[in-house]
């Protein structure tokens, strides 16, 4: 999917990916377009600094990507193979996480970005640090949306499903956008979910027949009133754990049809252990 989005690229552009993007043929096709890549290192050890071509600083290297082999596993044809350049200059930065609630081990990240002074190790560490927004991005999507849960059964409507979850999505970051025009209050600091909230309490006076220009003028302005009033507060290095919150029913899972499915009576049959005084 990556691949059918180069297009969309401007030259200049720099690709923010994690380890699932670490790819020679990737980043050399970024290079090519004149665009720039950070991305984890994944699937090669770390080069050592007697392994370098130049130590550009504290966990800071210049390094050389020797073309890899191609396998029948390969997701690229032998001709675009044989089209990469045999060797890749890259940039390792090792990153060493202290801060409570992440990572402890640390981890490299890969660059096309090679001059250490225009791109200091610490900015590319910080650029990357930014990524985690597009996981929370995700998780207003799939949560606040309720896209988690899929009720169309054809691929066909699911498709269409999805596609119309990203379509809001996309109308409510450009409402986010459109509010806080001429303030001082950044897009990214407005609460999203909040901003779906007000959009439903408006919708209805919004959404009347008989209404002039002005009045919607007015209820606009209104409503970017009401959407910069949820203010998401700056918490740096604010853990985000991947927890659930609310707790599952005490029930078995459905995982037959309705009409084969038997429903086990006793609890501990189940595997759920009953409580004292709990009756289920």
């Amino acid at each position: 999917m990556l691949r059918k989005q180069w297009d969309t690229f401007n030259s200049g552009d720099i690709f923010l990916g994690d380890k699932g993007f670490c790819s020679y043929y990737d980043i050399f096709s970024f290079k090519i377009r004149k665009d720039d890549s950070v991305v984890t290192l994944a699937r090669r050890k770390p080069a050592t600094a007697a392994e370098s071509s130049k130590i550009l600083g504290d966990n800071d290297l210049l390094i050389r990507w020797k073309r890899p082999t191609r396998n029948h596993s390969s997701s690229y044809s032998k001709e675009d193979w044989e089209g990469l350049p045999e060797t890749l200059s890259l940039r390792q930065i090792k990153v060493i996480v202290d801060q409570p609630g992440f990572r402890v081990t640390p981890f490299y990240i890969v660059t096309t970005l090679l001059d250490p002074e225009k791109y200091p190790a610490s900015d590319i560490a910080e650029l990357y640090y930014q990524r985690w927004g597009v996981e929370l991005n995700f998780a207003d999507i799939k949560t606040t949306l309720g896209m988690d849960i899929l009720r169309c059964k054809t691929p066909e409507m699911v498709r269409k499903e999805i596609l119309m979850h990203f379509i809001v999505y996309s109308c409510i970051r450009n409402l986010m956008v459109d509010a806080v025009i001429g303030k001082e209050t950044k897009p990214s600091r407005i609460s999203f979910k909040g901003c779906v909230q007000a959009v439903r309490q408006w919708e209805p006076s919004l959404n009347q027949a008989r209404l002039g220009k002005s009045e919607i003028i007015r209820l606009i302005s209104l409503l970017y009133e009401s959407i910069i009033g949820y203010i998401v507060p700056e918490w740096p290095g604010r853990k985000e754990p991947r927890v659930v919150k609310r707790r599952p029913k005490p029930y078995q899972s459905l995982t037959k049809p309705r009409h084969e499915m038997k429903e086990i009576k006793h609890p501990f049959k189940s595997g759920i252990k009953a409580k004292k005084g709990i009756d289920f």
